[in-house]
């Protein structure tokens, strides 16, 4: 901002401008949301949640028109009224990564390519894949059952996992042969920055939200290629399943379009509320991560956040979360079930005891049979 130099000539054309100023106001902050103390819940070891206590969220902005979309090489979500602003002098900062300006984009373009095989058995074939996103190639790699076609789509979303240490096949491919076992043709995209992915930019973490939405508009479009490498795919039965991170770009990614998909898994999600999550980001990378996302006015943040549109949302969702989890606080799962619930959105709530942020032994194997009954009902 140019600084402004008092001088005789515009003293008093200066001192009515800074008078007529006075009235302006910061714009008031967002309520906060106490953390929602979890309901008594008797669990033996894994316990349904059949009903969890209302939570304290500020208004949720008024719901859009549902989006229409029409198969093409691209897909464009109808968008969303832009809420209106209180002036601050950033807004254009933090305006791209809006619900509604992410609505208002297309998604797709490209194809998927298979760069390699990685295994082939009776039961499946697995190979490792590239796609385009935004002008970044992501890399993941599929399963598909070795027999049969049309098969209903699953997309496995990673959790974080340090840079350095990830691999292409990383912990979650237990869900992945699980899913490829019950007949699912599964996609498993290593997000940007997640080597060998290539990296770019990623404020709010919205960047992993357009690789998702960027991937399933390619898998719509290239399932109707008889003769391609998705040719036994069905790109109408699309279902996501994300972890941790990925749930958080998974719930974000169906906010943006909610025909995306036809039925969402949320395990030891992130919140969708990006006030809790980047103070959380700040504890874990002891306050290097998050200045510019905190720093957003408070009517961009709630612009930002899916919690504040959940009023969009169509398919069903099913959320599990462990009540011993040490990395991802249980109350947001809580919360968001409370969320839904209080406007009548199909949503099934599990609550685990006794296991940790990524689950293991009977708690994960029961946890595998509910995701594939989930995906199958819907």
């Amino acid at each position: 901002m140019d600084r402004l130099s008092l001088k005789r000539g515009v003293f008093f054309p200066v001192l009515w401008v800074c008078l007529a100023l006075t009235g302006c106001r910061p714009a008031a902050p967002l309520p906060t949301h106490p953390p929602v103390s979890p309901e008594p819940l008797a669990t033996v070891e894994l316990v349904l949640v059949v009903e969890v206590a209302a939570a304290t969220l500020p208004p949720s902005p008024p719901a859009p028109p549902t989006p229409t979309l029409a198969i093409s090489a691209t897909f464009s979500p109808t968008p969303t009224p832009q809420p209106t602003l209180t002036p601050t002098s950033t807004p254009d900062l933090y305006s791209p990564y809006t619900i509604a300006a992410l609505t208002a984009r297309s998604y797709g373009g490209g194809e998927i390519e298979i760069a390699a095989v990685i295994d082939e058995n009776e039961q499946a074939k697995q190979y490792i894949f590239t796609y385009p996103s935004d002008g970044l190639t992501i890399y993941g790699y599929m399963a598909v059952p070795t027999e049969g076609t049309r098969f209903p789509v699953a997309i496995v979303v990673h959790g974080y996992i340090p840079p350095d240490e990830y691999q292409i096949i990383p912990y979650t491919r237990r869900y992945v042969d699980a899913l490829v076992a019950a007949g699912f043709f599964v996609f498993h995209p290593n997000l940007r920055n997640f080597p060998p992915s290539d990296s770019g930019e990623n404020h709010f973490r919205v960047g992993y939200a357009l690789d998702l939405l960027n991937l399933i508009a390619i898998i719509k479009e290239q399932s109707q290629n008889p003769y391609g490498p998705l040719r036994r795919a069905d790109g109408d039965q699309i279902h996501l399943m994300g972890h941790s991170m990925g749930g958080g770009a998974a719930l974000r990614a169906v906010t943006i379009w909610p025909e995306a998909a036809r039925s969402l898994v949320l395990y030891g999600s992130m919140s969708g509320d990006e006030v809790l999550n980047y103070q959380q980001i700040q504890q874990w990378t002891n306050g290097q991560t998050g200045h510019f996302e905190l720093a957003a006015p408070p009517e961009m943040l709630a612009a930002i956040s899916p919690i504040y549109h959940l009023s969009r949302l169509t398919l069903p969702i099913s959320i599990h979360h462990s009540m011993d989890d040490q990395v991802v606080p249980y109350a947001w799962s809580e919360q968001l079930c409370a969320a839904l619930q209080a406007i009548n959105h199909p949503v099934e709530c599990f609550t685990y005891s006794r296991v940790p942020h990524t689950f293991y032994g009977a708690a994960d194997q029961l946890f595998q049979e509910r995701i594939i009954a989930f995906f199958q009902r819907h």
